[in-house]
């Protein structure tokens, strides 16, 4: 008889995956706290938020008792002329996060599609208020922002989705300058960034609708760091042309760098802010655009042509918007704060002793995400499995960005299994 792993061979086709080659997937049964269990109850670390999902561990009873509270009392209703309660909740709950500026929120289902709504809503912004030539879009190099089309186009040097690059808008992109701890060539990579936007500025500015960026952290592409004061300086110049600001913290929301959301590290405020992933602690999936109140009023009209003519079978789902309401107050308590500095300052001490492996390089946090590069690194997954660590390399860099409900004692077990992989191999 067939075990779950051989039957899902046959049926089920896995995202990020060359069928051909991958060895069978791992039948995970049961969760909790920081730990999956298999079919034959071998524990494994989550390391990595379960692609950074999952923020209090899982199975968090809280969120579980929400969503069956609301499971048996409304489960969902169109959201094209309904509303209900957990919806307005979660966002009056979310506003009183933000800056007073952003506080209008759109709904949808993933952080792609939360990505597309900001784009198509920058896009038409313009076109409502009449300026038909702002139809260009600047991006990082090597950002991600999903997989839909909008979201390939402005990601589309990310190296994703070059089989799809003829379908694809084209963008005006930005080198991204980053860094890590000693990087002294870092103050010249800024510059010349900024010397490509200035150029890209002074040449079509006014056809540019919208920049769209990862704050702090460029998490698909082997979660690149830049400095805060850099971000500071790009969102400064493109104001000054009336271009708009996309904050894409699909990965960096909810604190993993140490705020609530990565943009406060900047001193800028985003036109428009897309949330997702943790948005539900882990639990189902949930999407936001959040955007001005100027943005909001350009599509209010006596005719339907202005109106943002976009929505979602799922939109504002009551299940994950009772989930998404108690992960709030969850994250929002002092000892989930302390959490996350505690995980900032564990992972910071233990990449540091991790300077003394051979080959690392680029070794790097912020908040609580940790990553270093190693040229052998995709040839280390299935060793890290065997120990119990779900660590998913990207490209040459490994990376940590585990749930707030992890122990300093297991971040620092972690650490030594890793090191003692990389001394093998």
């Amino acid at each position: 008889m067939m075990n779950l792993s051989e039957r899902d061979r046959k049926i089920i086709w896995h995202p990020f995956t060359q069928e051909k080659t991958a060895e069978l997937p791992i039948a995970i049964k049961r969760a909790y706290g920081s730990y999956l269990y298999d079919e034959d109850d071998k524990s494994y670390l989550d390391l990595i938020s379960s692609w950074w999902v999952n923020l209090h561990g899982h199975a968090h009873p809280k969120i579980a008792e929400a969503i069956y509270k609301q499971g048996i009392t409304l489960e969902h209703v169109i959201f094209a002329g309904f509303t209900h309660e957990p919806a307005v909740i979660l966002c009056e709950r979310l506003k009183t996060l933000l800056p007073d500026k952003l506080s209008r929120f759109f709904f949808s289902d993933n952080g792609s599609t939360a990505v597309e709504v900001a784009l198509k809503m920058a896009y038409q912004y313009w076109w409502n208020r009449g300026n038909y030539e702002k139809t260009t879009f600047l991006s990082f190099a090597g950002g991600y922002h999903g997989d839909t089309f909008g979201a390939m186009s402005v990601g589309a040097k990310s190296g994703f989705h070059d089989v799809f690059s003829n379908l694809l808008f084209s963008v005006l992109t930005i080198p991204f300058p980053e860094t890590w701890s000693g990087d002294e060539e870092i103050e010249n990579k800024e510059k010349y960034s900024l010397e490509v936007l200035e150029n890209h500025l002074n040449t079509g500015a006014n056809k540019i609708a919208a920049l769209i960026l990862e704050p702090l952290v460029q998490g698909a592409s082997g979660m690149k760091m830049c400095r805060p004061e850099f971000i500071n300086k790009v969102v400064n110049l493109v104001r000054k042309h009336e271009i708009l600001v996309i904050c894409d913290e699909i990965m960096t929301g909810f604190g993993r760098t140490g705020t609530y959301f990565a943009f406060e590290q900047t001193k800028i405020i985003p036109d428009f802010l897309c949330i997702s992933k943790g948005l539900t602690g882990g639990f189902l999936p949930l999407a936001l655009t959040i955007t001005t109140e100027e943005i909001y009023s350009a599509f209010l009209s006596k005719h339907f042509s202005k109106a943002f003519a976009h929505g979602h079978s799922y939109t504002a789902n009551p299940l994950g918007c009772a989930a998404a309401i108690v992960s709030l107050d969850l994250l929002m308590k002092p000892d989930t704060m302390k959490s996350i500095q505690r995980i900032h300052s564990a992972q910071k001490k233990e990449l540091n002793s991790l300077k003394t492996c051979t080959n690392i390089q680029h070794i790097r946090v912020t908040g609580t995400i940790a990553a270093f590069d190693i040229h052998n690194a995709q040839m280390l997954k299935t060793t890290f499995l065997k120990h119990g660590l779900l660590i998913r390399p990207l490209g040459n860099t490994i990376y940590l960005l585990p749930p707030y409900s992890i122990s300093t004692l297991e971040l620092e077990e972690a650490y030594a299994k890793i090191r003692n992989i990389l001394d093998a191999s």
